[in-house]
């Protein structure tokens, strides 16, 4: 289970990893459930109608409708429409539209931070999101898991080999409660890691083994253009020849104490 992740520190890496603007403030760098932090979702009816690599210009478009992936023009295809990226904040923890109060929302974030893919459909928690399209992109740098074989649990962050931020597929939501309260909300998908070559070391002894999905650069508009049924074929492990685990001992890979609600 990814409890924990690290957040893009350097305002370049989001223009060159996922095409949007960095946000004023960088925010925290370790994340843990109910902090704020940032996903990258496609604006509803809004796209860019791209006819060359220096021209273009929006275009409104049909909420829900699938536009192509970007950077997929080409000769045959002068004019695309592209779906638009915004940077949005929410907190690490789903909280699904049906809770009932504030407190419950509190009490049930901290237990959805993960979305098992297999049960997506299903699950009470994120069926509504995914099947709405509330599909979402997070930017990290790294996440991190423990590892047993020592004796004892060592937190070990889990990143690219080449350095690179990760895109991490999610869901996300908003939930209105008494008095117009808002909470935006997302969670990470994961998929079964047993037979990953590097994954299978990490967390509980005896428990399966679960991993983040981790997009490839090329798949970002895909994944959050495409219908439910085929946003499920990026529901896959990362290369584990592409990822590199580092041992590490500081106090920011402990669960901070958390204050009263």
């Amino acid at each position: 289970m990814s409890t924990h992740y690290e957040t893009l520190q350097q305002s370049a890496a989001y223009l060159d990893g996922f095409g949007v603007q960095a946000p004023a403030d960088l925010g925290s760098k370790d994340i843990w459930p109910r902090k704020p932090s940032f996903f990258i979702r496609h604006i509803p009816g809004v796209a860019v109608l791209s006819v060359s690599e220096d021209q273009a210009q929006p275009l409104p478009v049909a909420e829900g409708e699938v536009m192509p992936a970007e950077g997929e023009a080409s000769a045959l295809q002068p004019a695309l429409a592209l779906p638009q990226r915004s940077l949005c904040v929410g907190q690490f923890g789903l909280v699904p539209a049906w809770v009932k109060s504030a407190s419950d929302a509190k009490l049930r974030s901290t237990k959805l931070v993960n979305a098992r893919h297999e049960t997506i459909t299903t699950s009470n928690n994120f069926r509504d999101a995914w099947l709405s399209g509330q599909r979402c992109i997070v930017p990290m740098m790294a996440f991190f898991e423990d590892d047993f074989r020592p004796g004892k649990a060592v937190p070990t962050r889990i990143s690219r080999i080449d350095g690179k931020p990760m895109g991490a597929a999610g869901v996300w939501c908003r939930w209105v409660g008494a008095g117009d309260e808002e909470i935006i909300s997302f969670t990470l998908l994961t998929v079964n890691a047993n037979s990953h070559a590097l994954m299978h070391r990490y967390q509980n002894p005896g428990a399966e083994k679960r991993m983040p999905v981790i997009l490839s650069e090329g798949a970002y508009d895909a994944y959050l253009s495409a219908r439910p049924e085929k946003a499920k074929e990026f529901m896959r492990p990362f290369a584990a020849e592409r990822l590199h685990a580092n041992p590490v001992e500081r106090k920011a890979d402990k669960i901070p104490v958390r204050e009263p609600y």
